[in-house]
């Protein structure tokens, strides 16, 4: 059986000083996020989005129990269509 190699020692700490760098790289301050100069959403936005959410539950719990018409999963998916609508409207609120 072989023997094992031995472990090579490294002595720990930094090379060079801490926050510089060799190359002299230093990060932008500015953020590239693009949402500075972006105005704040109109208030039809979550008025919209939380119209959009209601009415698709609430078309899903009229669908489950029947009570209007009965039950469809046309009138389901309409109810889905709805609420998937309101999540992408809430993606765009600022």
């Amino acid at each position: 059986m072989p023997d094992k190699p031995t472990k090579r020692r490294v002595s720990g700490g930094r090379v060079t000083p801490k926050g510089t760098r060799p190359d002299g790289y230093t990060p932008d301050t500015v953020s590239h996020t693009g949402q500075e100069s972006m105005p704040p959403s109109p208030m039809w936005v979550p008025i919209l989005m939380f119209g959009l959410l209601g009415v698709g539950i609430a078309t899903i719990l009229v669908n489950y129990v029947g009570s209007f018409w009965d039950t469809s999963n046309i009138v389901l998916l309409l109810g889905l269509g709805m609420i998937l609508a309101g999540i992408i409207t809430a993606t765009q609120y600022r």
